[in-house]
């Protein structure tokens, strides 16, 4: 058995919050795969559901970000889970939006759902790190991860919820890489490299255009030819003439 938990606060106020992008993925597993309705249970909300013969619990805590160990540690004693069997879902300043990262062990950062994790089955759980950004200074933080997110957010926030729905399966069998690719598909699908796709990277070829022939210099003209001679009118002198013209 696998226990997934989101983490996030309750109620209508924060749910578009930056902070609850952890109870936003659950939602998408559960409604993606079909798991059973969300119940009250171990101070949260609970859903239950199946990926081949591995059973998965969602649990999405109720008792207020600063306190979300005390829901996670009821859960894990009810179904005698051991840490390594918990995975938790969360917003991560240090993160692009839209990145995600899955680590196991480690600090906190601040983060006080995870600081009371810690305090109540340690740090050896494995922790799906969600990408909000960074407002930029540290007191810009706590106004920052409970605004809403912006409606030019939706698309990168709706591709990573869908990618971790596509790939869910894949991390409750411990495969943390498939699940990464899973998501990676989603949120930066490969650019495709035929031609004529109208993609990025892609794109009809254009014909490349002759390039112009240089215009070959005019023959020089050749002057005409001479036009021939007449011939010599016959000589009809005597032999006479022809002796006394000589001597003239």
């Amino acid at each position: 058995m696998k226990l997934f938990v989101g983490l996030g606060n309750p109620g209508a106020k924060y749910s578009g919050n930056r902070h609850n992008i952890g109870f936003m993925a659950l939602d998408q597993i559960a409604a993606d795969h079909g798991f059973a309705p969300w119940r009250s249970k171990f101070q949260g909300q609970l859903s239950e559901g199946k990926f081949g013969s591995t059973k998965v619990v969602l649990l999405k805590p109720e008792t207020f970000m600063n306190r979300s160990g005390q829901s996670v540690g009821e859960a894990m004693r009810f179904f005698k889970l051991e840490t390594d069997d918990v995975t938790v879902f969360h917003d991560e300043l240090d993160l692009a939006p839209g990145k995600c990262r899955v680590k196991t062990g480690g600090g906190h950062a601040g983060h006080n759902g995870l600081r009371s994790i810690h305090s109540h089955i340690g740090a050896d759980y494995q922790r799906v790190r969600l990408g909000i950004g960074h407002p930029g200074h540290k007191d810009r933080v706590s106004g920052y991860v409970l605004s809403d997110f912006a409606k030019a957010e939706a698309e990168w926030l709706d591709d990573l919820l869908r990618g971790i729905g596509d790939g869910a399966a894949e991390l409750a069998a411990g495969d943390a890489g498939k699940f990464m690719n899973a998501v990676a598909l989603r949120t930066a699908p490969p650019r495709s490299s035929g031609i004529g796709q109208g993609k990025p990277g892609g794109g009809t070829a254009k014909p490349t255009a002759a390039k112009p022939t240089a215009a070959r210099p005019a023959a020089a003209a050749k002057p005409p030819a001479p036009a021939p001679e007449p011939d010599p009118a016959p000589d009809t002198r005597t032999a006479l003439q022809k002796l006394a013209d000589k001597f003239r």
